[in-house]
């Protein structure tokens, strides 16, 4: 079985180092045999802020709005990916508007997640799936943890992908950007080659459980 796994790098930004760890991560997953699709929010349609409720949740019936092209491709990647990898840097102690625009507009009710009747709890509809998240930033790891209190990996790996059932893996928390040294970046390249490595032959590893 090969991995199936959608990158996405939520940068507005183009030829970033966040794009330099993205590219190191896709040529080693798809050199490990995996299938990789690639949403780059510095060259892709960034998509618009909500103006109504429709637009933040699936057409559920021959009345609703259909999707944006944009949007419907793009929750299309989502549920073809059996894994997720989000690149992004750390903006303000969180994620860049671009990648929230696109949460927001793809993680759609009735699509990743369907409400319930009587209870908060949702029901998880990308249960199966699983993450992985790569963040850039200049903070030290401890005043993250202290002062931001992890806000960035909170909200995307627990308030998002949790709440429709992915289960992330790991973060990668690269610090500091701006500080770090050519060595230290090229490292960090190897590294993030590495995870693609390993995600890549995970679908080799699942083909030969299942021929066992």
């Amino acid at each position: 079985m090969t991995a199936r796994i959608l990158v996405v790098i939520g940068t507005p930004l183009p030829d970033t180092y966040t794009h330099a760890l993205a590219a190191s991560y896709i040529r080693s997953a798809r050199e490990a045999g995996a299938d990789v699709r690639v949403v780059d929010l510095a060259n892709d349609p960034i998509p618009a802020h909500p103006r109504s409720r429709d637009q933040l949740r699936a057409p559920r019936d021959g009345n609703d709005l259909p999707l944006d092209a944009d949007v419907a491709a793009y929750l299309d990647d989502v549920r073809w990916a059996q894994h997720l990898v989000f690149f992004h840097p750390q903006w303000w102690g969180t994620m860049p508007a671009a990648l929230k625009a696109f949460i927001d507009r793809v993680f759609l009710s009735g699509a990743t997640f369907r409400y319930r009747e009587g209870t908060a709890l949702p029901e998880r509809l990308l249960t199966g799936r699983t993450a992985r998240v790569v963040m850039t930033m200049d903070s030290p790891r401890w005043w993250n943890r202290v002062v931001y209190r992890g806000a960035a990996e909170a909200s995307l790996t627990r308030a998002t992908l949790g709440y429709c059932g992915v289960r992330t893996l790991g973060i990668t928390r690269l610090t500091p950007i701006r500080l770090g040294d050519r060595a230290r970046r090229e490292r960090w390249l190897d590294q993030v080659g590495a995870l693609g490595a390993r995600d890549g032959r995970r679908g080799s590893r699942a083909r030969v459980a299942a021929a066992v």
